[in-house]
């Protein structure tokens, strides 16, 4: 019904009040009429947006920093659906991606388990000497480096042979029980500094051997996890220890290897943003437990930046802000080092804090499974960009701690970019980014939030419905975004864009769209019935369902130095438009 129809043909309070003398049949029906005829003009109305976007202005590198994945369970990485999942990973993105996991050094038979792995590294014989095993962890890195992918070798967990407090250590934790269950014999520092040195410098040494010292030197190698918290069953002094022979033995193996830490947990809480500073402060100026010179080598910085969703008469509000200001945090501290201008690497950046706590245990975890997870990541990393360049820090990635859970019920409500083999929604978003290629270029927005306004006041009062854009030699891509932190329905928001400075030439649009209806195989599970046993048609259109997907065929357009668009984007929707000549 239009909009202009309907004011038309609303009743006027006179006429009201004329329909109320009649029978009490006519009253009911004129007062349904009104109420019906009221709500469709409240959900025809638009909020219009008019944004500019200067493609010859540049403001910065389009640095890949969503180019960067991670989970807990390594043994994922050589399963059937981890290594499909793998290979359209390093699909989406023109630049090699990067893979960070858990346990590479954690003892066990492989086989992988909610938030546990193991590749038995190492062990002793009965005399207690060291046996090397690289089987396991090798059968993990052939993966990605078949692919095209960079491991960053998180440098963890303490083999049982060598934990201070072995027993117990393999743990059995599900979604439900105490997430401290998890923290066994593995969290525990080495009882001997010197196997564990021995250990990294024979793990790095045979990495050069089977892939080449060229290769190696393109890795990230991190201490640790989330030392400030029970991942670490030692003092600070004691990782501070670690990470000094650590670093060491990684050294002396591979010279040029680029290592960093510490990972520690959000820096808005103040025990991790200490346990940050007095890293940083450690490595510039302390004495090096394993060298006993001044200093310890750093080539990057690491922390996490985690939101903190919850339930709200009876939906989820996200809290982007949240982790905005964990990213802030980190940032100030950073820069407030000797290591201002030291590469950062947010090694775990989400919008909450365990990807294998499901929504039957968690509900405020309902957000994963719809286009909700994809709009909340178009803005966050879209804002990463603005705050490195606010802290004048230099952030070259941020790792999306989301990946698969092999053999799990469909759509269970892990924080996950595929189940089963299909693609969820937020995959979308990243294939999105990797689309984007050159230069950030400016975008003007009277109607946006800066970085910092939703870092101190969320996106509760009114929607976050904004761009980004980027510009090549031969391209322009604009990322949209429809976002609120409350999982409500609400108005599309009808965007005009204004792009400035295109060459007058002739060129195609193509427009992709994650919403309701595109590149949502969660919506097309759901009508199906919700199967957990899909048969192999269904499969099939799930599949090509979770597929970045075109919102209608491409355009041929006439480009002018002024060339203007119109976009209506639906709440929680995503659009990239993509002009290439």
């Amino acid at each position: 019904m239009a909009s202009g129809w309907i004011l038309k043909c609303t009743p006027t309070f006179e006429e009201i009040k004329t329909m109320h003398r009649k029978n009490k049949c006519e009253r009911r029906l004129a007062l349904l009429f009104f109420l019906v005829v009221w709500a469709q003009s409240l959900f025809s109305q638009t909020d219009t947006f008019n944004i500019s976007i200067n493609t010859q202005k540049d403001i910065g590198k389009m640095q890949p920093l969503w180019a960067w994945f991670g989970y807990d369970e390594p043994n994922y990485t050589y399963m059937k659906d981890g290594k499909k999942l793998l290979t359209e990973i390093a699909a989406l993105s023109k630049t090699p991606v990067y893979v960070r996991a858990h346990s590479l050094l954690t003892t066990g038979d492989g086989k992988a388990a909610l938030k546990w792995g193991s590749t038995n590294a190492y062990t002793e014989d009965a005399n207690g000497n060291p046996i090397y095993s690289w089987t396991i962890v090798d059968s993990i890195f052939d993966v990605l480096i078949k692919r095209g992918m960079k491991p960053m070798a998180e440098i963890g967990f303490t083999p049982e042979a060598m934990s201070v407090k072995p027993q117990p250590y393999r743990h059995y934790w599900k979604p439900g029980d105490k997430y401290s269950d998890i923290y066994t014999g593995w969290s525990y520092p080495p009882k001997d500094y010197a196997k564990w040195s021995e250990l990294i410098f024979q793990w790095v040494k045979h990495c050069v051997a089977k892939y080449g010292e060229t290769e190696v030197t393109t890795w990230r190698w991190e201490v640790w996890n989330e030392p400030d918290i029970s991942y670490w069953q030692g003092t600070t002094a004691e990782y501070f220890k670690l990470y000094d022979y650590t670093v060491d033995a990684v050294k002396r193996a591979c010279p040029k290897a680029i290592v960093g830490g510490p990972a520690t947990t959000d820096p808005s809480n103040p025990k991790a943003k200490k346990f940050l500073k007095d890293f940083l402060t450690h490595c510039a100026s302390d004495t090096n437990y394993a060298t006993q010179k001044i200093g310890s080598p750093i080539d990057f910085i690491s922390f996490h930046a985690k939101g903190s969703p919850k339930v709200v008469d009876k939906h989820v509000r996200m809290n982007l802000g949240k982790e905005l200001s964990n990213v802030a945090n980190g940032f100030e501290t950073v820069y407030a080092s000797a290591f201002s201008q030291l590469p950062i690497i947010i090694s775990e950046c989400d919008p909450e804090g365990c990807a294998a706590c499901g929504m039957k245990t968690s509900p405020q975890n309902a957000y994963r499974n719809g286009t909700m997870y994809s709009s909340y990541t178009a803005a966050a990393y879209t804002r990463l960009y603005e705050l490195a360049d606010a802290y004048k820090v230099n952030l070259v990635g941020a790792v999306t701690w989301a990946f698969e859970f092999e053999d799990q019920p469909w759509f269970e409500g892990f924080r996950d970019l595929a189940t089963n083999g299909v693609d969820k929604p937020v995959l979308n978003v990243f294939r999105m980014f990797g689309m984007m290629q050159g230069n950030r270029v400016e975008v003007l927005n009277p109607k946006r939030f800066s970085a910092l306004q939703i870092k101190d006041n969320g996106v509760t009062a009114q929607p976050d419905i904004h761009a980004f854009a980027s510009r090549d030699s031969h391209s322009v891509s604009i990322l949209l975004w429809n976002y609120h932190d409350d999982d409500l329905v609400g108005n599309p928001a009808m965007i005009s864009l204004l792009l400035r400075g295109l060459p007058t030439k002739n060129a195609v649009l193509k427009h992709y769209r994650i919403d309701k209806d595109h590149s949502n195989s969660y919506e097309v599970w759901k009508k199906m019935g919700s199967p957990q046993k899909p048969t192999a048609a269904q499969y099939k259109e799930l599949e090509q369902s979770g597929q970045l997907a075109l919102l209608s065929k491409p355009k041929k357009i006439k480009m002018l130095n002024e060339t203007k668009l119109s976009i209506e984007l639906p709440r929680q929707g995503v659009s990239l438009l993509s002009i290439s000549w």
